[in-house]
């Protein structure tokens, strides 16, 4: 009996033309879902007839009750080396092989700017009222040379943020909990003294640290609260790393100038979630892993991780040693 293999989360449609599936499809029926499975139930219903799995980051959470209901599951591929939603131990109690890809910071840090540039500049709402017969010059634009930066986060994303800041001519700051100053020095950019300093320093801020125990909720009501009124925060990271709730109060009551937003409590964002209205907000679809180059990193290694994984030599397997 032939194989089945499901690629999820294939929004565009464009996971068959990223990679060469050649190498496999002898022997696995490739099948791509461009729209997301919203629960256990909705998933365990639809990947009942698989065999592998495909998902992209941590999109879909795959616990020991959802592994349980997926009894022909043999091998799930997840882009990306680290992935905090995959059961491991239930995983390997029910015999199925975790195996991940490589993946760029590239695409997420020109996204991060992408997102800046765009509040600081207004380039939405300027390019709207343009195409739209609106005035001619609408907004005053946010400086970025000289205008302080402040990094929550100093990571392989967050060190190639700070090095685009420093050639822009920004002073440059960053904090995390485990952040020396050697690091710091190492990249070229000012250790805060705190996390509260460099919020309430910073003229932009952006999110470039790992969702975790200490990381959730890191920036909420009071930390927020010590933004600037003329601050702009950038999150590219984990939407759980601020407190939503607080982060559409300050944009509804105008405490700080604005906000960019490529994560979100729930992916894909429902019709009616108060993120697709709030004002002040530039937000993207989760778009920071979302490049051509990625997308053929993903899904040639996901070929190559299920080609090795019938020939009886998993490659890249996860947890990661």
């Amino acid at each position: 009996m032939r194989l089945r293999c499901a690629v999820l989360d294939d929004f565009q449609q464009v996971a068959k033309e990223a990679a060469d599936w050649s190498s496999v499809t002898g022997e696995v029926d490739v099948v791509s879902f461009d729209a997301h499975l919203p629960d256990e139930d909705a998933l365990a219903a639809a990947l009942a007839d698989f065999d592998i799995v495909v998902t992209l980051r941590e999109r879909v959470a795959f616990p020991g009750s959802l592994l349980t209901r997926l009894p022909r599951l043999r091998l799930i591929v997840a882009s990306g080396m680290r992935n905090s939603v995959i059961d491991y131990a239930a995983a390997e109690a029910h015999g199925v092989t975790v195996c991940g890809t490589a993946s760029s910071s590239a695409p997420p840090v020109e996204l991060t700017w992408a997102l800046l540039l765009g509040l600081a500049r207004g380039l939405v709402r300027e390019s709207n009222g343009l195409r739209e017969g609106g005035p001619w010059q609408q907004t005053v634009g946010a400086d970025l040379h000289d205008r302080r930066l402040g990094l929550l986060g100093l990571g392989k994303i967050g060190s190639r943020v700070a090095q685009v800041g420093l050639a822009f001519g920004m002073r440059v700051s960053a904090w995390s909990q485990n952040l020396t100053r050697e690091r710091a020095d190492e990249v070229g950019v000012e250790l805060a003294p705190s996390r509260e300093e460099l919020l309430r320093t910073a003229d932009f801020v952006s999110v470039h640290l790992a969702l975790g125990e200490r990381t959730r909720g890191l920036l909420g009501p009071a930390e927020l609260a010590l933004l600037k009124p003329t601050a702009y925060l950038v999150n590219t990271s984990r939407a759980a790393i601020v407190d939503q709730d607080a982060l559409l109060a300050a944009l509804h009551e105008g405490r700080i100038a604005g906000a960019g937003v490529d994560v979100f409590d729930t992916e894909p964002l429902p019709a009616g979630h108060p993120m697709r209205t709030a004002p002040r907000l530039l937000a993207t679809p989760h778009l920071g892993y979302v490049s051509q180059a990625n997308y053929a990193t993903y899904y040639g290694q996901a070929v190559e991780a299920i080609r090795s994984y019938l020939a009886g030599s998993p490659v890249r397997r996860l947890p990661a040693p």
